[in-house]
């Protein structure tokens, strides 16, 4: 198909040869100066030609645009010039329906929105928002892309505080930004948008200069940012002006329509010379037509005209254009390097370069939840950022799906609630456009989903749950002395001191005592003093025993009976301090929501309206209403039906108990102040109902905290995106993969296990008991070890007074060989065994035998007051010792 059947615009006539070749041009008010540049330029082109034009200037009225041209083409024409910014509809509808020669004059800003698309294109970016220096090109660019499958928003306007609000708040998150002006205008726009920080995703900046005088632009802006640069080459200026610089006075439009003066001047020239022939008169639209062969070679001579002049027009379709050559520019190591250049109509990566496409952008929405999302402040830098487990998958999913994201969080509400019909909070977020993905611990329910979309549930083991304070041990180092009560420990200090005075009442007085019955008991016995009676009714508590037991029956029946008391006091004993040890790891006062609910002492309380206490309140109405349906039903029963005949109400009637006792205890503000208030109640007398995941949590890092009861009101917890998303599907399948990839499992171990647990003390049965239970056995013992001591001491003391105050005469010795003793005293002897005298009334050992006195040895009145002691030799001897007399 030629060209010159397919476009339209400016109307002049030019004669040649007779042969009048006229051109009817069509433009819009707004395009009155090209026209006229056009007009004088194909003026200066033919000079020696005789030249008349007919401007047609169309109505914004498009319903009276097909009337004005079919008035115009009625005196006849040779072609239609379209200076449209996109081409005139009816134009192109007449001349392509009639095969009349029409061609479509762009002179927009499309050369440079051509560089940008292509650029655009090859970056895979589906939308873009355009900022001009200059109004004009609001609706050039609006013509341009009005038959673009790409989104586009445009603007005109300084980039102030007002124009960056508007561009933040676009929504969804272009995929491209781009600024076209001058080299000039655009160090002063660029300036403005770093200043309002709105290159924060500086890759999808792109720069579009306008001119060729891109030498004076500051490149030095750009610091951290990675923008793209977008101009035309020099050499397209020096094939339009013909020179060998480019002039600094230099309009790409106008040297544009000079070359299609040149160009249209030629065709007609040539059209002459071959005395092509054009109707003149009478052209009727909708009937009168050309002729084949004046079409076929009116539309061969311009593709000719076109091919020769390639490095400045080109012609698409219908439209002829400046041949765009561009370079395209990249921030790469810190320096701009050209990675791209635009030749043909076809974008080129240059060698060892490529051009990257933009990754997808989302706005994820999400909010405080421990521990699936909060926020941390970093030590360094001291800026706070988002951690958790959403956090965590949300990282996750960008790099699966090779997206970029920032998190939202939402201007009012928590999670989402429905207020007066309006949803806020994420799911509001969601509802409204203003975030994109929402990652949080959002539960899926039907009302959500009546605005918001779910994904597969990616966690399912969430509910809530009750945490307690861990009862505190009251430990004592005298704990074994509570085991007993006071009255009980003063009765068996009772029994031991009557017991001990009795064994010596028995001892003395009975006959048949060792004491008393010398003849029966001929050895040395145990005497039964009333020290030593004390001393065994005491050690008879001891697994050593009292020792050697009374003579007499009657003693011996009193201390079985003793003995017998001592057992069952031991036994008692024991007992009673291995339950009193195991009470204290005792486990907490209540087992379940039905136990809470059932008793008093205990307090508990939930966070004000949060999802908890919506549920407990649901949980009260739902009884209410069950309640008032049931009571109808047995009140309108037919007395004749037994089924109703029952005596208690068959649904429990506990959560409107458990709502009065929370509101008594006042719901707190948030979870924190729950967790602190449990924390402070040393007794485990205070209970706070929440979500389990975070009360499971807040165990894992507060050792003082439990867990109680089993999980109950389970839910899941979903992936949000907006209704019919296009991302729904692909975070399903993502999901499920992370979930084949165990990747879940993972996270929880990380929130949930790697935690201060280790660090807590142990709390199992078979720890054993610690020594603050038992301690005061070891004060007790050390007690009695410095006691000991101590009466050494005295002992001591009390032997060296006596001794100062005994003072013997001393004595001649009768024998030569019998030795004096210390203090002077002869030393008797007895049976060749030297005897003190000053000691001769205490028990002594006196060398290693010991033989009986023999009676009929006459001895000294000295020897006849020495009594000799029994000596106990081990094993016992058998044989009877006469008393020394």
């Amino acid at each position: 198909m030629h060209v010159l059947g397919l476009f339209g615009a400016v109307a002049c006539v030019l004669s040649v040869r007779g042969q009048q070749f006229k051109i009817v041009t069509l433009h819009q008010p707004d395009q009155a100066a090209e026209v006229k540049y056009f007009e004088n330029a194909f003026l200066k082109v033919n000079k020696d030609e005789e030249i008349a034009f007919l401007d047609v200037l169309l109505n914004e009225d498009e319903s009276g645009h097909y009337k004005q041209i079919c008035d115009a083409l009625s005196t006849g024409f040779s072609l239609i010039l379209d200076f449209a910014w996109s081409g005139t509809e009816v134009a192109q509808d007449l001349t392509s329906n009639m095969s009349l020669p029409y061609l479509h004059v762009d002179v927009s800003v499309a050369p440079f929105l051509v560089l940008l698309d292509s650029y655009l294109d090859s970056r895979n970016s589906t939308d873009v928002v355009v900022v001009f220096d200059k109004e004009e090109y609001i609706d050039q660019s609006l013509y341009y892309w009005l038959d673009s499958v790409r989104l586009r928003l445009v603007m005109a306007d300084a980039l102030n505080r007002s124009t960056a609000s508007k561009i933040e708040s676009i929504r969804p998150i272009p995929h491209s930004f781009a600024i076209v002006a001058s080299a000039k205008n655009m160090n002063k726009l660029v300036s403005q948008a770093l200043n309002e920080d709105l290159m924060s995703l500086s890759d999808r900046w792109n720069l579009v200069f306008t001119d060729f005088e891109t030498g004076i632009f500051d490149k030095s802006l750009f610091q951290n940012q990675t923008p793209s640069l977008m101009y035309l080459k020099p050499e397209l200026c020096l094939d339009l002006s013909i020179q060998s610089r480019c002039p600094s006075n230099f309009v790409l439009k106008e040297q544009f329509l000079y070359w299609l003066a040149w160009g249209l001047s030629r065709l007609a020239k040539m059209a002459a010379e071959e005395s092509l022939e054009f109707p003149e008169k009478e052209f009727q639209c909708g009937k009168t037509t050309f002729s084949e062969d004046t079409k076929e070679r009116l539309g061969d001579m311009l593709d000719s005209i076109i091919a020769d002049n390639s490095n400045v027009l080109s012609l698409t379709g219908r439209s002829v254009k400046v041949s765009v050559r561009g370079n395209v520019e990249k921030m790469i190591n810190g320096s701009f390097q050209t990675i791209a250049q635009y030749t043909n109509g076809k974008l080129t990566p240059e060698p060892g370069k490529q051009i990257d496409p933009i990754r997808a952008f989302y706005r994820i929405g999400i909010t405080h939840a421990i521990p699936w999302s909060f926020k941390v402040q970093n030590p360094q830098t001291g800026e706070f950022y988002w951690t958790g487990y959403c956090a965590d998958f949300a990282q996750k999913i960008s790099e699966v799906m090779n997206f970029d994201y920032v998190f939202v969080e939402p201007a009012t509400g928590t999670f989402g609630e429905k207020v007066n019909g309006t949803w806020d909070g994420i799911v509001g977020d969601l509802a409204v456009g203003e975030t994109d993905i929402a990652i949080t611990a959002v539960i899926m329910t039907a009302d959500k989903e009546e605005v918001i979309d779910f994904v597969a549930p990616y966690y399912e083991q969430t509910g809530i749950t009750i945490v307690m304070r861990k009862p505190v041990r009251k430990t004592s180092l005298f704990k074994f002395m509570t085991v007993l009560k006071l009255e009980v420990w003063l009765s068996i200090v009772g029994a031991l001191i009557v017991t001990g005075f009795m064994i010596w009442f028995l001892d003395k007085y009975s006959p048949y005592s060792a004491r008393n019955n010398r003849k029966a008991y001929p050895y040395p016995c145990r005497e039964f003093t009333l020290k030593e009676s004390f001393w065994f009714a005491l050690t008879s508590f001891t697994p050593q025993g009292g020792g050697e037991a009374p003579k007499a029956l009657s003693g011996r029946t009193l201390v079985a009976a003793y003995w017998l008391f001592v057992v069952l006091m031991l036994a008692t004993f024991t007992a009673n301090l291995a339950a009193f040890l195991t009470v204290e790891r005792m486990q907490a006062p209540v087992q379940s929501l039905e136990q809470l609910a059932r008793q008093s002492r205990i307090n508990y309380t939930v966070v004000q309206d949060s999802e908890t206490h919506m549920y407990f309140i649901n949980m009260k109405f739902a009884e209410d209403t069950l309640y008032r349906m049931w009571k109808e039903l047995t009140l309108n029963a037919s007395t004749d039906d037994t089924r109703y005949r029952v005596w208690d109400y068959p649904i429990r009637e506990q959560y409107g108990h458990i709502l009065l006792a929370i509101n008594d205890s006042n719901p707190v503000a948030n979870a924190s102040e729950g967790f602190r208030i449990t924390n402070e109640h040393l007794d485990a007398d205070f209970a706070f109902i929440h979500d389990s995941s975070e009360i499971k949590y807040e165990i894992s890092k507060n050792c003082n905290l439990t867990e109680v009861g089993e999980v109950f009101a389970e839910k899941p917890y979903a992936v949000a995106v907006q209704q019919g998303s296009h991302l729904q599907d692909d975070l399903s399948k993502v999901i499920l993969d992370l979930q084949k990839d165990r990747f879940f499992e993972q996270l929880q171990a990380k929130y949930w296990n790697d935690s201060a647990k280790g660090d807590c003390p142990s709390t199992d049965d078979n720890e054993g008991i610690t020594l603050e239970s038992l301690g005061g056995v070891f004060i007790a013992t050390l007690f009695g070890l410095a006691l000991a001591m101590i009466t050494l001491a005295g002992e001591v003391l009390y032997y060296r007074r006596k001794r100062k105050k005994i003072k013997p005469k001393k004595r001649k010795a009768k024998s030569k060989n019998l030795p004096l003793n210390t203090a002077g005293l002869k030393l008797s002897k007895l049976d060749g065994q030297s005897v003190d005298m000053f000691n001769v009334n205490k028990t002594v050992t006196i060398g290693t035998t010991f033989k009986p006195v023999n009676l009929k040895e006459n001895l000294t009145k000295e020897m006849e007051t020495v009594h000799i002691s029994h000596i106990s030799l081990y094993p016992k001897a058998r044989n009877r010792i006469p008393r020394v007399e």
